[in-house]
């Protein structure tokens, strides 16, 4: 990346498409048995489990599309649709079902340890979350692009901490309506970030389009 501003930028992506403030209500909802020290062991081990998998991403994800023979511009496309999907659902301050079903929602009530799945996954660290590191992540190979990607994923991490750990703050002086609002306008911004994705990659897959 050429610029501070496409840093910047990614960090807005990823905070938007994370979007920690939409998943307060579920949170909430799943650690409502919980102890407090439980509840912040719970929002420790989302936080860190989103990280992870990000961080993962970010060092072997280009490698995954070689091996399956995925272009990076088909990726692009892929991903712009998927995120534009969620962007859609977000916008109707819905969680899209990309990131959970309905079953799923369902198979949580018989589960102890929710802070990994379905917190860091696929609630935090989901489809789109990965799509947006790996796009990122191929645009340059150089150390620094690198350090810089995994120091703003720690800071999302960070962030994410600190709002789960908040959460019940966040809850009442935001409640349900104000938790919407901040969903639809990380909607908006994903749904930016998805037409742009699907931009660049149509006019690698088809270069008469640049023209």
């Amino acid at each position: 990346m050429e610029n501070w501003s496409e840093y910047v930028k990614f960090f807005a992506a990823l905070l938007a498409i994370v979007n920690p403030m939409g998943a307060v209500p579920i949170y909430i909802n799943l650690t409502a048995s919980q102890s407090r020290s439980q509840r912040n062991k719970t929002s420790n081990i989302a936080a860190l489990a989103t990280a992870a998998i990000l961080l993962t991403v970010l060092f072997t994800g280009e490698l995954l599309l070689k091996f399956f023979g995925i272009s990076i511009a088909s990726f692009r496309v892929g991903g712009g649709i998927l995120i534009l999907l969620m962007a859609i659902s977000m916008l109707h301050a819905k969680m899209s079902d990309v990131k959970q079903t309905e079953e799923e929602a369902e198979d949580l009530e018989d589960k102890d340890n929710i802070a990994v799945v379905p917190m860091a996954t696929p609630l935090l660290a989901g489809p789109g979350a990965i799509s947006t590191v790996i796009l990122y992540a191929q645009r340059q190979s150089s150390p620094q692009h690198y350090l810089l990607l995994l120091g703003l994923i720690l800071l999302l991490a960070f962030v994410t901490l600190l709002v789960l750990r908040t959460a019940p703050t966040i809850s009442s002086l935001l409640g349900k309506t104000g938790i919407n609002v901040v969903t639809r306008l990380m909607g908006l911004v994903m749904a930016a970030v998805g037409v742009e994705f699907m931009a660049n990659g149509l006019r690698q897959l088809f270069p008469l389009l640049a023209g």
